[in-house]
């Protein structure tokens, strides 16, 4: 097999989530969604996450202001098995999380991370 039979895109390696601070954002995303760090480099200002599938997380610190538009925005959707459950757990651990939306395929909903970041999980109706 030569090189002009493989496949020029083989899937996405990683996200990333721009930061204003990211000490704050890597415990924010380790302790309140349980992620777990796989990479962290201290020197670039950012951390590589595990979200338990072949994509990560990225979150990379910036000294720009980051302004988010959930319009116009583009976010990770998490899967999960139960979003109602997901939701009111990210409510106790004080995520700011919005109202559950459900439409003949998926129930989802929208949470934020302490830049706004828009993230959503949903849970796929099998």
């Amino acid at each position: 097999m030569n090189r002009m039979d493989l496949p020029l895109l083989q899937g996405i390696d990683t996200v990333i989530v721009r930061v204003s601070n990211i000490e704050v954002s890597k415990d924010w995303y380790i302790n309140k969604l349980g992620l777990s760090s796989i990479w962290d480099d201290p020197k670039m200002k950012l951390v590589v996450l595990d979200t338990k599938s072949p994509t990560s997380l990225t979150l990379w610190q910036t000294d720009q202001s980051v302004m988010v538009n959930r319009e116009t925005a583009s976010y990770p959707i998490f899967r999960t098995p139960d979003a109602e459950a997901l939701r009111q757990e990210l409510l106790s651990r004080g995520v700011e999380a919005g109202a559950p939306i459900q439409d003949d395929h998926v129930k989802y909903f929208f949470f934020y991370d302490p830049d706004g970041n828009v993230l959503e999980a949903c849970q796929v109706h099998e």
